[in-house]
Order: structure tokens, then C-alpha cells, then sequence
């Protein structure tokens, strides 16, 4: 692995900056953080590098503009306060972006845009026009409309399938901790800062833990499984302090800092990566040994006959996951039959599905055309 920074190289960033180094420990927008943010990420765009910019802190400048002095619980609440934040947060990075001689564009986005295959792929040609216009888009997840089924739960998550959408090649998480550490370092002293590893790790999510800030809503563990939902698109994650000076420069001149997680595994297909970025699905069909064996190895069609049982309420072409014997996720996929259907079809071979159904749409319960393997083989 290399020893200097994942960002020397990389020609299209994506850059996430979570709560704690945006706001006034949670009371509305530090201003003078922002523009020297700015500042750094212009210098990157005038070296030749393309830059997305995944930003929090709408909610917190809403409290603030509403005179709340505590984040409220009740979700119309929330969503007022990120309607109101929204408008002062984008005031903020025009002003400074347009020191800079740079137009910016505002992108608020839910899962629901990434879910739909037809939305996926008009947001991927909105943000590669702007890019190729010199233009830096500022993404956020849609506060204002979003509810608990379409969450993606935390900016660290939106700015990694923000990464697979415009393949970028780097993904730079900026947090308040110096990057990611072998256990937690307020409670274990010998706990030391891991420098390089592989994106995907399972070892890297018990490092992990989980414990976050007070004012974001991502711990260290949802940095490590962006990393990991990142490497899908062949892009390395960076997770460094945010509070290190010129870090996005010193980054930029090959200065090792924070954690670099590289990605090992070669990109999927775009159509596979647009599955594997599915945070909802509507089912799950669990597998004998047999079909599990059969998916890892990769190539191969989902056939009913590997099924042992089927969750859920889904329709023909819904994404479901497949699950082996222990109830880990192999894979995911859009299936040829309702849920309904496919349990009638469970454990069957292919020949008597027309006589079960008095129908065949498909010999395949999922076709390998239609099914992405996740963390093996594809």
C-alpha cells in the first residue's frame, strides 16, 4: 500500500464536512471555518482537480435562525429547521465560493433519487454538467421532505454513493478525530492511529466501535462502511481531523494524514453499482449452501431451487438481498417474481416452475445480469 497521500493523484474529489467543524458547537454556522474550507477547496479546483463538496450543518444554522436552543425531536420540527438552515448555509458558501472567482450549485438529494434507476442517472449527468462547467456542487441529503424510509441516515453515507455516482477517485471525510484507531483511544491508551488499510476490512469496523459526536449524527464506524460502499467504485477514503491546518492542501501535496483506506476490489459494472448502493430492500431470499457457494464464486444466476426461504412483500423488479444459512448478505438483486410467487417457487427446479405458477417469466429467480455480489467475487 502506498505511504503518501490517496489525494496527490486524484482528479475528482469529493469532499465531506461533518457538523462539528462547520458550526458553533452546534449553535448555528461558524463563518470564519467555512471560508478558510473554502479557501482549500478552491486552491483544488484551480489545480485541475474537480470537487464535490458534501456538507452538513443545515439544521444547526435553523435552530439557530428559529431561536431553538435544542435540536427538537418531533420530525416536522426538524424538517422546518433544515428548510431554514438550508437557505443561510447555501448564503454562506456563494459568499465565499464567489471570492474565489467560483460559481457553486445547490444539490439536495434523498435515497428515493438514487433508488429510481431513471433519477440515479439524471443526478449523475446534472453533477458530471456541472463539473465539466467549472462549477462546485454543495450536496446535502433533502431534510425538508425525507422521512425515516428514505433516510440515508448521515452525510458520511450520501457522500460515498455521491462518490459512486460520478465515479470520483477520491472520497475525503473530514471529522473532529484524527482518523480511524486500532480501539478507542479515550479509553484505551495503547490504541494507535491506523495510517493505511484495505477500504472493506471487516477488522476496520471493530476498530470502528461507533462512538460519535453530539452534534453529527455518524460515528467513526459510518466512515468505515463508506469507505467500504466507496471502494465500490474503485475510489480510496481519506478519514482525517478536520482541524489540522491546510489539511486539504497538505493532503493534496502527498502529505500522509489521518487514515487511508484504499480500494482493493476492481469497480463494478455501473448498473451492479447502482444495486449495491440500494440502502432499502423490500425482501430477502435465503439460500442453501449450495446457491451461496454458487454466488460467491460469482457469474452465476439466482435459480429457485437454492432457495430455502423468502421475507418480505416485494414486486417483479423490486431489490431484494440474499442471504445465506448464518443470515449474512451475499448478494442483492432485482427479482423476476412478486414474493408471493417466489415462495411458491422456493426450493423448485426450474422445470416445475410452470407447472406451480401455470406460468414462466423467467427460468431465473434473479439473473446474474441482475445480481451483484457483495464483498467477493463478481
Amino acid at each position: 500500500m502506498t505511504t503518501v497521500s490517496l489525494l496527490q493523484s486524484a482528479r475528482r474529489i469529493v469532499i465531506k464536512i461533518g457538523s462539528s467543524l462547520l458550526t458553533n458547537d452546534g449553535q448555528g454556522l461558524d463563518r470564519a471555518a467555512i471560508a478558510r474550507w473554502v479557501e482549500q477547496i478552491a486552491a483544488l479546483q484551480k489545480s485541475g482537480r474537480e470537487v464535490v463538496l458534501v456538507s452538513s450543518g443545515a439544521i444547526a444554522e435553523g435552530l439557530q435562525r428559529l431561536g431553538w436552543s435544542k435540536r427538537p425531536s418531533a420530525l416536522h420540527e426538524l424538517q422546518a429547521a433544515a428548510a431554514v438552515g438550508q437557505m443561510g448555509l447555501v448564503q454562506v458558501y456563494e459568499r465565499c465560493f464567489d471570492a474565489h472567482g467560483l460559481r457553486t450549485a445547490q444539490i439536495l438529494l434523498t435515497h428515493e433519487d438514487l433508488a429510481d434507476r431513471r433519477r440515479y442517472l439524471n443526478a449523475r449527468s446534472t453533477l458530471r454538467t456541472l463539473l465539466a462547467l467549472g462549477v462546485v456542487p454543495i450536496i446535502n441529503e433533502n431534510d425538508t421532505v425525507v422521512v425515516d424510509e428514505i433516510r440515508f441516515g448521515d452525510n458520511d453515507t450520501l457522500g460515498a454513493l455521491v462518490t459512486n455516482l460520478i465515479e470520483a477517485d477520491t472520497l475525503v471525510i473530514l471529522t473532529d478525530q484524527p482518523g480511524l484507531f486500532t480501539a478507542d483511544p479515550r479509553k484505551d491508551p495503547a490504541a494507535t492511529l491506523v495510517s493505511h488499510a484495505l477500504a472493506g476490512d471487516s477488522r476496520l469496523e471493530a476498530m470502528a466501535g461507533g462512538a460519535g459526536s453530539a452534534v453529527g449524527t455518524g460515528g467513526m464506524a459510518t466512515k468505515v462502511l463508506a469507505a467500504a460502499r466507496a471502494a465500490r467504485s474503485g475510489a480510496h477514503t481519506i478519514i482525517v481531523s478536520g482541524r489540522e491546518p491546510d489539511v486539504l492542501r497538505r493532503l493534496a501535496d502527498g502529505e500522509q494524514l489521518g487514515s487511508h483506506l484504499e480500494a482493493a476490489t476492481r469497480p463494478l459494472a455501473a448498473r451492479k453499482q447502482w444495486l449495491a448502493d440500494h440502502l432499502q430492500v423490500r425482501g430477502h431470499v435465503h439460500l442453501d449452501a449450495g446457491a451461496a457457494r454458487a454466488l460467491r464464486q460469482g457469474g452465476k444466476s439466482l435459480l429457485p431451487i437454492g432457495v430455502t426461504r423468502v421475507d418480505g412483500e416485494f414486486g417483479r423488479g423490486e431489490v431484494v438481498t440474499c442471504v445465506d444459512d448464518a443470515g449474512r448478505e451475499l448478494a442483492r438483486g432485482l427479482v423476476n417474481y412478486s414474493a408471493e410467487e417466489a415462495r411458491r417457487i422456493a426450493g423448485q427446479p426450474t422445470a416445475a416452475i410452470e407447472q406451480v405458477l401455470g406460468f414462466i417469466d423467467e427460468a431465473e429467480l434473479i439473473h446474474r445480469d441482475n445480481l451483484v455480489v457483495l464483498n467477493g467475487a463478481d
